[in-house]
């Protein structure tokens, strides 16, 4: 599941449909129908020195505010 809802916030980078750094309200606008839950803890789950160890693929800039870590994780890159 982490793997999709980070292509689809990296598609909606490339895209333009999210800028960053972005927060929850714009990951929800362009990543529609996901369920609250994941808009409340995929961010912070997956930030650098997150502290389950999972993995890391988003900075945490200014509370509230994140920007992907570069260059982009599992492929999409490309």
């Amino acid at each position: 599941m982490s793997h999709k809802v980070y292509g689809l916030i990296v598609q909606g980078i490339k895209q333009g449909k999210i800028l960053e750094p972005f927060d929850r309200s714009d990951f929800r606008k362009a990543c529609p129908g996901l369920g609250e839950g994941t808009y409340k803890a995929f961010l912070d789950k997956h930030r650098k020195g997150n502290p389950g160890g999972n993995s890391e693929l988003f900075e945490k800039v200014a509370p509230g505010k994140f920007k992907v870590i570069k260059p982009f994780k599992y492929g999409f890159d490309c």
